[in-house]
């Protein structure tokens, strides 16, 4: 019927099989001219309202001047226009013309294409204007167009010509003239397609950013990627290379729509969550009353005390307590648009999958029939060829949007952790240290990442098992249920392996958090471990932790190889089944070719999914754990906004109204009922002893505590000064401006006034000095005093000083009382709240308020408390004579930030500053360490006044502080791959090579010898198959695919060893290395980088590089295998593998070269999202107080923006290259058919479904194996990473073949001959010649300036520097001949700053478990601390936190103090530490030294003189020499150095004489 009307429309025969049934076939001309033009403008004109709708956004018209390329399209498109309307003119003139044929007429369909014509090129012309108007560079729909038009007309353009040829002549020369005209036009036009039209103000963004102005072609091959591609291979990549990201990939635009959607999905969430917690209040009153302890905040310290099932308890409770079950629908929400994108691309490109085995089975059944017409079988191999084309652009296109997604939901995941953390509330903050939320940044986003990047398969794998499964029937018949019935028994051993598979990670996570936290801890208090002679208590701990997380991978490596197992037998196993039960269920079942290959490639395509399947879902269950974490983190509760109010009414700066505040929430108030107000303008010191709550006051007016009564109210803006200054690694000059714009009057000022001059005129950069991170390179003098100078310049309404005046000397300290703090200073107009233990300020100050046991004991001024003869006259009393002593100079009280410096600033005008040349190499945590700079400084300041202004213009060296991280470039050399391979065992290496070689044989020739099973159809056509033979083909068929399954099994077990053995080889190499490495390295390296090596790459080596090894082996093989079957097929095959080689070599290399360095910038660009990230949370308490957050935000944008840079270049590289190798793969598919067809006669049509399902496979394994030798190219970069640390040179052995005697030193004698230090070789000397000797029992005092050498002297006694010339001797023994531990652990050290590690008391004291607890007790009696530590409730067994945060300063001092004790050597040096405490304790440390030391040699280093007036002798050195060295009386009456130093600090010799 519908035929018939075409026919009449068309005036032709529209379907005759007679045009197909002959050796050169043709379509009818009707169906040229309907279906033909049909196609391609039913397409235009179902996506031409798109473009049209420009048309009714009137807003936006583009008035920019009209482009070349766009006048081009027109000009195209209207003479197309013109040829139809010409097509139509000649219709009308041979229809109604003068010389017309009346009787006969052309048929409709001459009317009606000219006339569809010519309105689709009006749509056209009209499309081109909606592009333009819209601002778009060009348009796929519009390309897909032309393309369709140009391969229809392909069709007519062929009929027309052979119709010529074949009569000879032209017999309708205007329509065929026109036709070829427009034809042409349509190639014209479609080239011009391909172009993209840049308008000229978006040349500059599109050179940052090419993928903007990528065409539609470009942007399905990732051609827009080449010029990175080039320039990669070219010379290694550098941040600098990196384009810019689109808007939508953003950091901002992504955290933007994140908090969006997560805002309301969180609070929906606490709303079920509190109703369910209400449900269980009941219950959870009843335990509560049962444990107290549950209810305590101290949960973490009593874990180990409890039995297992309390602790199982705990753990369902931990599930409870936060709001659940929000984090997947928010990301869900975010990224929904890409989601349904990627399902579309996924469905298309599953059901292509399907088409190849079909059209497999066409080519089988046109090989066995030869009598068919060639075209049919040249017509299959073009078809498998263009539906594996476009099988590889979706699949791509797949790909590509899902990493962009992953990488997307982990830069949501990244942002809003940061976000969090600058707002989490305390009690968060508690049960998540640093290293756990850097993890939930890196781990658990990471996860995110990997796991959304192949989400769709959870519902794209059971699609394709299903299709399978009915095409397999359609084949195979009900025998496929056999084969189904092995894979559901395969199912429920997959969901085992997976569920233990997830017990095991959550058990691998916990170890590696609790080793990343020793090492953090190592890292910082490194200097300490070193003075002690503790690395190998501290190295045992981490081996052990290690060993059993070690322990955990190796059950996890073995369960893994399990489930390989069953993975790779599925498939041999499943085809065994089917095809042994579809031969012996009826005697005509014959396995014919077409069945048997048409099934191998379905059963191919059903390996994929089935291997897929129980890898998403370990990775899924491992997510799973990560969601936990996040979801836990992310509602965690944020610090509440409302404790301290802001109204404005109040007449007072500062109130506090009957307020009582806690640490964490249901803990007892730490201080009670505090009523306080401020007037405004008013200076307010807070005193009281240590640990009175001084600076939880501090706190509480922050907001940082929690109120549980009363409320605060501050009226104005906040400026903080933390006891121990935080410091960011950025120029000094961003540290004080801290976001403020830059006013140069009022910066000069508040330098000057800070006491910060002279220290800029020392440093090398002046102000633009980089700070290292922690500001490592100042001293804690100067730290405070660039802490202080940011809170002045911020000019706020109130300043919190919580103790500034401590960590400086005490004339610098008078000099920031005066000209910044005090009545004349600065703030003299703005409220200031200053804590401190100095008692020489306290007659300046309008008010005092004395803290007793966190409670107000006493308010008003000095005079009036002075009378009263309270609490605070008590406290002036206690303290008067050493007032008297020391006239004003006693202000030094607390400090104990983690790189406190030994120096104080003597004079204010000499900091340690470096020279130019110096500081480049100079990153010191050391104060002293300045020394070598400092002395250069002074000659400079001498002899080259002129030099300074010649350098000023050109930045100096010396401004850098923290060298770059080392990047390799270039090839990863075979070397690291050797290493890799010589942890591993080379035995292992062997034998593993060569079971996936064997595996891989096995799989060849099962295959083989399924193709030659199938030659038995032929031979036993009509007669019956015996059953012998039957038996024979399928036990040896099912004999070789266990086989394969098992040598996979065993490959895998074997590679699972080797690696284990490699990651523990390699780790312990590393950390052995870093422990014995000199300081120096410790000062230029940031602690972040070497925690890296030992999260992310000890991460790599332990998991990815053996998962991308072993991938890596059995795609190799595979590959090697294909090649060799269709090898000895079609020999005509081995003449194209030379050219595909080559192109795929070149691409592979080209490739490799960009990827590489890419991985390697997204590695490096990572270190600076963790260290600002640990910066942040190290400095909460000031961003908060200083209202910083958005720009801290910012920044964290900024950061994570150029690692995205990276991996957004590094995935579309990864797609460019597929896009390129899937072409490589394509051809071999289309040679491998061709090669069938054209030697089709003298090949059996078996051997052609042997090879071209062979072939089929060949795309996607070339892929895969280019991924994984890049991918594994990649990780082994970490064990590059990690061997560059395992390489770096030594400090001395620490136990040498010379040891001294077992009771050395007996008598304490030190000797100093000529004594040379510098820091490192290209350094100046910082101790020039130092000659003395020191007796047995004798007390040292050493003074000096900031710089003058003295803790270098120290630093020389424990060999933490070496000697440049001369010796020291100790009792005779040259300490250099000696081992560091045999040094180290026979003297004692009393160090600056308190380092305590996470741990028991116990093991802070006694690390190696050598003394008893009764001399354990006694140290602490004597200490000070037996009253505390046995009020405690696990006594010595308490647990210390992080950095020692849950003991008070002056409490730390004192164990340290009782380390000493403990060791009780000769020797003690006592690095002046009484800066860090108040006076009380001073007291008590200086009279336990006095008596229990008395037998000793003590060198002090003092910061402030009185505390050496007692000592028989002052060693006064200078710029590295000793100028004074005599008793302190002697050195008085010479009236020399020393005498001038006293003087300063109001020591006379007649006050001397007195006390």
């Amino acid at each position: 019927m519908c035929a018939a009307a075409l026919e009449e429309y068309c005036g032709s025969i529209f379907g005759n099989a007679s045009y197909l049934k002959r050796p050169d076939p043709d379509l009818p001309l009707c169906v040229e001219q309907t279906v033909l033009v049909w196609i391609p403008l039913c397409f235009l004109w179902l996506c031409a309202p798109w473009h049209l709708l420009a048309f009714c956004q009137s807003a936006n018209v583009n008035t920019q001047p009209l482009s070349k390329l766009y006048i081009c399209k027109q000009l195209v498109v209207s003479l197309l226009f013109l040829t139809a309307i010409a097509h139509l003119g000649v219709t009308l003139g041979e229809d109604f013309g003068p010389n017309s044929d009346q009787s006969s007429k052309n048929a409709g369909v001459y009317y009606a294409n000219p006339v569809l014509f010519a309105v689709t090129w009006i749509v056209v012309l009209l499309c081109h204007e909606g592009l333009r108007r819209e601002g778009a560079i060009d348009s796929a729909s519009l390309f897909l167009f032309w393309l369709l038009l140009v391969v229809c007309d392909i069709f007519p353009f062929q009929t027309l010509l052979r119709e010529a040829l074949r009569l000879g002549e032209v017999p309708d020369v205007p329509r065929f003239s026109l036709f070829y005209i427009s034809f042409g036009l349509e190639l014209i036009a479609l080239a011009l397609s391909t172009v993209a039209d840049i308008p000229p103000e978006a040349k500059d963004f599109i050179k940052k950013n090419p993928e903007a102005g990528a065409p539609f072609l470009s942007r399905i091959t990732f051609n827009w990627l080449n010029s990175m591609v080039l320039k990669g291979y070219k010379q290694p990549l550098v941040q600098e290379d990196m384009w810019d990201l689109n808007e939508s990939d953003s950091t901002a635009f992504i955290n933007e729509r994140f908090q969006h959607f997560m805002k309301p999905e969180l609070d929906a969430a606490r709303v079920r969550f509190q109703n369910k917690m209400k449900k269980k209040s009941a219950k959870t009153r009843d335990s509560a009353q049962e444990d107290p302890q549950l209810s305590s905040g101290l949960g973490k310290g009593e874990e180990r005390g409890k039995t297992e099932d309390e602790k199982k308890k705990k753990d369902n409770k931990e599930e409870e307590n936060y709001p659940s079950s929000w984090l997947i629908t928010t990301i869900y929400k975010t990224f929904k648009r890409i989601l349904i994108e990627t399902v579309c691309f996924k469905l298309l490109q599953d059901v292509l999958t399907f088409v190849s085995p079909q059209l497999l089975k066409l080519m089988i059944s046109f090989t066995q029939d030869k009598s068919r017409y060639a075209w049919e079988g040249y017509l299959y191999a073009v078809l498998l060829m263009v539906v594996a084309l476009l099988q590889s652009l979706t699949l791509q296109q797949y790909f590509q949007r899902c990493h962009v997604l992953g990488m997307k939901v982990r830069t949501a995941l990244m942002a809003a952790v940061y976000k969090k953390a600058l707002v989490v509330s305390n009690d968060t903050r508690k049960e998540s240290t640093v290293g756990e939320m850097v993890n939930l940044m890196s781990a658990d986003a990471q996860r995110f990442n990997d796991v959304t990047t192949s989400i769709h398969l959870l519902w794209s794998c059971p699609l394709q098992i299903i299709i399978s499964i009915v095409f397999l029937w359609l084949e195979l018949g009900p025998s496929v249920l056999a084969g189904l019935g092995v894979m559901v028994l395969i199912i429920p051993t997959n969901a085992l392996i997976a569920t233990k598979a997830r017990k095991l990670q959550i058990e691998n996570m916990k170890f590696k958090d609790k080793r990343m936290k020793i090492m953090n801890e190592i890292l910082n208090g490194i200097k300490i471990l070193k003075l002690y002679a503790w690395e190998p208590s501290f190295q045992k701990q981490v081996e052990d932790i290690r060993g059993e997380e070690l322990k955990v991978m190796k059950k996890f490596a073995y369960l893994h190889s399990f489930s390989i197992l069953t993975s790779c037998c599925i498939p041999a196993l499943v085809s065994l089944a089917t095809f042994a039960i579809f031969v012996s269920v009826s005697k005509d079942n014959v396995l014919t070719a077409e069945k048997a290959f048409t099934s191998i490639s379905l059963f191919n395509i059903l390996r994929a999914p089935l291997a897929m399947l129980p890898m998403l879902i370990a990775s899924v269950v491992q997510t799973a754990v990560s969601k936990k974490r996040l979801e836990k983190f992310l509602a965690g509760e944020d610090i509440d906004s409302d404790i301290v109010r802001q109204d404005p009414s109040f007449n007072t700066a500062v109130s506090v109204c009957d307020g009582s505040f806690a640490w964490e929430k249901d803990a007892k108030p730490l201080l009670k009922d505090v009523n306080l107000d401020i007037e405004p303008g008013r200076l307010v010191a807070v005193v009281g002893a240590v640990g009175s709550g001084k600076s939880s006051l501090m706190s509480a007016l922050l907001g940082e505590m929690h109120s549980t009564k009363g409320f605060i109210n501050i009226r104005g803006s906040l400026a903080f000064v933390p006891q121990q200054a935080w410091i960011q690694n950025a120029t000094l000059k961003d540290n004080i401006l801290f976001g403020s714009p830059h006013e140069e009057e009022n910066f000069k000022k508040v330098i000057q006034a800070c006491a910060l001059a002279p220290d800029l005129e020392l440093l090398p950069g002046g102000d633009l000095t980089e700070i290292g991170e922690k500001g490592i390179n100042l001293s804690g003098g100067q730290k405070q005093r660039v802490s202080l100078a940011r809170a002045v310049y911020s000019q706020a309404d109130i300043y919190l000083l919580d103790d500034p005046l401590s960590a400086v000397d005490s004339h610098v300290g008078k000099h920031l009382f005066e000209n910044v703090i005090g009545p004349n200073g600065i703030l003299k107009n703005k409220t200031r709240i200053l804590v401190t233990h100095g008692i020489s300020f306290l007659p300046y100050v309008d008010k005092i308020v004395v803290l007793e046991n966190g409670v107000i004991s006493e308010v008003g001024s000095y005079e009036n408390l002075r009378a009263s003869g309270g609490a605070f006259s008590k406290f002036l009393d206690t303290y008067a004579k050493e007032q008297s002593n020391q006239g004003n100079s006693e202000t030094d009280e607390g400090q104990d930030a983690e790189d406190f410096e030994l120096i104080r600033d003597g004079d204010g005008a000499q900091p340690d500053g470096a020279s130019e040349d110096t500081v480049s190499l100079t990153l010191e945590r050391e104060d002293s360490i300045r020394r070598s700079q400092r002395n250069v400084s002074v000659r400079l300041r001498k002899n080259t006044s002129v030099k300074k202004s010649e350098n000023a213009d050109e930045p100096q060296k010396g401004q850098k502080l923290i060298e770059k991280e080392t990047m390799e470039t270039g090839q990863v050399k075979l070397a690291v791959f050797l290493q890799y391979l010589r942890a591993m065992g080379w035995g292992y290496s062997a034998m593993v090579f060569l079971i996936y070689f064997i595996q891989t044989a096995a799989f060849t020739g099962q295959n083989l010898w399924l193709s030659d099973w199938t030659g038995d159809s032929v031979e036993y056509y009509n007669t019956t198959y015996p059953s012998w033979k039957r038996d024979t083909r399928v036990g040896v068929f099912g004999a070789l695919g266990v086989a394969q399954g098992l040598f996979v099994f065993l490959g895998t077990l074997l590679l699972a060893n080797a690696s284990i053995n490699a990651s523990r080889i390699l780790h312990s190499r590393l950390l052995n290395n870093i422990l014995r490495v000199p300081m120096v390295f410790f000062d230029t390296t940031p602690i972040g980088r070497v925690i890296n090596r030992f999260a992310k790459d000890i991460f790599t080596i332990d998991e990815a590089i053996p998962a991308s090894l072993r991938s890596c082996l059995l795609c190799l093989m595979s590959v090697l295998g294909t090649v060799f079957v269709i090898c000895l097929v079609t020999p005509f095959f081995a003449i194209v593998i030379i050219p595909l080689a080559l192109i795929y070599f070149f691409v592979q290399r080209f490739y490799i070269a960009t990827s590489r360095q890419l991985r390697r910038l997204d590695s490096v660009s990572r270190s600076p999202i963790y260290s600002h990230f640990g910066e942040t949370v190290s400095g909460l308490s000031v961003i908060r107080a200083y209202k910083h957050q958005e720009r801290f935000l910012k920044h964290n944008e900024v950061t994570i923006d150029e690692n995205l840079k990276s991996i957004y270049l590094r995935i579309v590289s990864d797609r460019w290259l597929a896009i390129r190798l899937e072409f490589v793969g394509n051809l071999v598919v289309f040679f491998a058919a061709l090669f069938a067809v054209i030697s089709r006669d003298s090949i059996d049509s078996n051997v052609v479904g042997l090879s071209v399902s062979y072939a089929l496979n060949v795309t996607q394994t070339l892929n895969w194996l280019v991924m994984t030798t890049s991918a594994l190219e990649t990780n082994i970069v970490a064990v590059e990473r990690v061997n560059e640390y395992t390489q770096l040179k030594n400090e001395a052995d620490w136990v040498t073949d010379t040891r001294p005697p077992h009771m050395w030193p007996e008598a304490g004698r030190v000797q100093f001959e000529n004594f040379k230090v510098r820091y490192r070789p290209e350094l100046d000397l910082v101790l020039h010649g130092i000659t003395c000797d020191i007796d047995s029992t004798e007390k040292i005092g050493i003074v000096g300036r900031t710089g003058a050498g003295k803790s270098s002297l120290t630093n020389c006694l424990f060999r933490i520097i070496e000697a440049a010339e001369g010796r020291i001797l100790i009792d005779d023994v040259d300490i250099s001949t000696i081992g560091l531990h045999d040094l180290r652990n026979r003297l004692t050290i009393i160090p600056q700053d308190p380092v305590l590690f996470s741990g028991s008391l116990r093991m802070n004291l006694d690390p190696f478990d050598k003394f008893s607890d009764e001399e354990i007790w006694r140290v602490l009696e004597l200490s000070h601390l037996k009253s505390y530590v046995s009020g405690l409730q696990e006594g010595l067994q308490h647990k210390v936190a992080e950095g020692g945060e849950n003991l008070s300063v002056g409490q730390r001092q004192l164990l340290c103090l009782a380390r000493a004790l403990l060791r009780k050597s000769r020797i003690l040096i006592l690095d002046e530490a009484t800066a860090a405490v108040d006076l009380e304790t001073d007291n008590l440390i200086q009279n336990t030294i006095r008596k229990e030391f008395s037998d000793c040699t003590v060198l002090t280093i003092a910061h402030r003189l009185h505390s050496i007036m007692d000592s028989s002798r002052v060693m006064v050195l200078d710029a590295g020499k000793i100028l004074e060295f005599d008793s302190p009386s002697n050195l008085l009456e010479k009236e020399g150095h020393f005498y001038a130093m006293a003087k300063d600090a109001g020591i006379t010799l007649e006050s001397n004489t007195h006390s």
